[in-house]
């Protein structure tokens, strides 16, 4: 019994907490959505259904009571249509972001106090009493715009009906201005928002109902007001609480619009500032590359980078060892983007200085690895090839680590080979080894060095370009200039993507024997 005891009470909490929840989404005002307002909606006018058939009773039927409804109805759609321009209008706009000035004030008091002044001319007479809409202005007012809009839209429907007379102008006067002022109290407790649809349509079947006890208590003719009550208390509070929900839900609608845009525009803002970083980034990554092509006697050379996105992992460099030497390197980071970008400087600021000056090869990458590889925490790392090249001895000395092999084109023999040797990709390892190798280079003789994003480029049939095709345009290019053999390629890969999005960055560099 003591665990079905707790397990019952256990269940009661959580069928409490789900009740709990529904409530304060029915009741919720902050990041609305579509559901959420309808549902807000319906709700609403389920209420005000139950509270007009219990006030009604069985004189729903009456043809008096239809005719009396119909007719605030009409007034409300009317008010209704007005209130939906007024949404629409800079001054209101500007009181719901809570931008009050004196002018946005005035013109809702001025607005509101007419619509309150139309409720109560267009009221329907019953024993010198007028059934009216007259407090909608004002609530909605004051709902929307705090207590001194209210107040203000108030005093004017209110004292416009205290003029008209009859047995009930004071407690239907005093009930207006009351309604203005609440609504601006609860607009205040409310911690200056709108209250919402459910909390604007509780709030009018209150203050109608409490309108139908002034008018009951401040009288000099209890009697005749009783029948007043009796015959307009269902209509009444039926009539302001769905003109209430109407307008309530407008705007709800209107806050949603307008948080809608606030997003927008801070999403967009983000964008335009990281756009612009972006290109600072790529302006920067940019001053890291070559800014012009070595002089080199009896070679001629030319590179290209062409980042996928606004900055990328790809990286070529001409890095001085001594006046007959120089390194030259081709690399491409794991990833894309700003993190590739990052551990490219990362990268090629370590291999600058263990290159500088040093005629190794195999000895300068297995010491920047080292460095690479201690810092390489976020797992990524980088394929290289790197060689030095003796403008006397016209040699070129090489390591590849991991890196695609580049291909060279011998001009005695019109054959191609790539230059391949073992070696992994620099920061997987802390230490590794690399097979060193030397070629000559005589005249005509030419080295495409080349990343992935140039085989990987994919056409719309998701076709790679592929080795086969690279290797066909070296051959039939083999007679042009460096810089002409490059842009040749890069025509050829650009022209079989299409349209087709680049997927990774694309480098290039030939180096061709005069």
């Amino acid at each position: 019994m003591k665990i079905f005891g707790e397990n019952m009470r256990k269940a009661l909490e959580r069928g409490l907490n789900t009740v709990y929840h529904e409530i304060k989404i029915l009741f919720r005002q902050d990041h609305l959505d579509e559901s959420t307002i309808f549902t807000q909606f319906i709700f609403a006018f389920i209420i005000i259904l139950i509270v007009f058939l219990i006030l009604e009773g069985k004189e729903i039927f009456f043809t008096f009571t239809i005719n009396t409804l119909i007719t605030l109805i009409d007034k409300i759609c009317v008010i209704t249509v007005v209130a939906y321009l007024i949404t629409r209008s800079g001054y209101f706009l500007e009181v719901l972001e809570g931008k009050f000035t004196l002018k946005n004030q005035i013109f809702l008091i001025l607005v509101f106090g007419v619509l309150s002044i139309y409720g109560s001319h267009s009221g329907i007479e019953i024993q010198g009493a007028l059934g009216n809409v007259r407090d909608l202005g004002p609530m909605i007012a004051g709902l929307v715009g705090g207590p001194f809009v209210g107040l203000g839209a108030a005093l004017i429907g209110g004292v416009y009906r205290l003029f008209l007379g009859g047995f009930t102008c004071i407690p239907c006067s005093l009930s207006t201005v009351l309604a203005g002022l609440f609504a601006g109290i609860i607009y205040l407790l409310n911690r200056r928002r709108f209250v919402g649809i459910m909390g604007a349509v509780i709030f009018a079947i209150l203050m109608e109902s409490f309108h139908m006890i002034l008018a009951l208590f401040l009288t000099s003719s209890y009697t005749r007001a009783l029948i007043v009550v009796e015959n307009l208390s269902g209509p009444m509070i039926f009539a302001n609480a769905l003109g209430i929900l109407i307008f309530a839900f407008i705007i709800s609608n209107l806050i949603k619009e307008r948080e809608t845009a606030r997003e927008r525009d801070k999403y967009h803002d983000e964008l335009q500032r990281k756009k612009y970083e972006l290109e600072i980034a790529h302006e920067i990554q940019e001053s890291f590359l070559p800014h012009e092509m070595p002089h080199l006697n009896g070679f001629d050379i030319y590179a290209i980078n062409i980042p996928a996105k606004e900055v990328g992992g790809d990286f070529y460099d001409f890095i001085p060892i001594s006046e007959d030497k120089i390194g030259v390197t081709i690399a491409d980071v794991s990833g894309k983007s700003v993190p590739a970008a990052l551990f490219m400087a990362f990268s090629r600021t370590i291999l600058r200085a263990k290159a500088i000056g040093n005629p190794g090869v195999a000895e300068v990458i297995k010491d920047a690895n080292k460095l690479i590889a201690s810092d390489a925490r976020s797992g990524m790392f980088v394929t290289l090839f790197y060689a030095t090249l003796d403008l006397k001895k016209r040699t070129l000395d090489y390591v590849n680590a991991g890196h695609n092999p580049p291909v060279m084109f011998i001009r005695k023999t019109g054959y191609l080979e790539c230059l391949s040797s073992k070696g992994v990709a620099l920061g997987a390892i802390d230490t590794i080894e690399l097979e060193e190798k030397e070629i000559t280079l005589e005249s005509g003789d030419l080295v495409v060095f080349y990343t992935d994003g140039v085989t990987e480029a994919m056409n719309d049939k998701e076709e790679f370009f592929g080795e086969g095709r690279l290797f066909k345009l070296v051959k039939a290019n083999n007679d042009l200039s460096a810089e002409d053999i490059v842009n040749k390629i890069k025509e050829a890969v650009i022209s079989f993507s299409g349209d087709g999005s680049q997927f990774d960055d694309i480098t290039l560099m030939v180096l061709k024997a005069k």
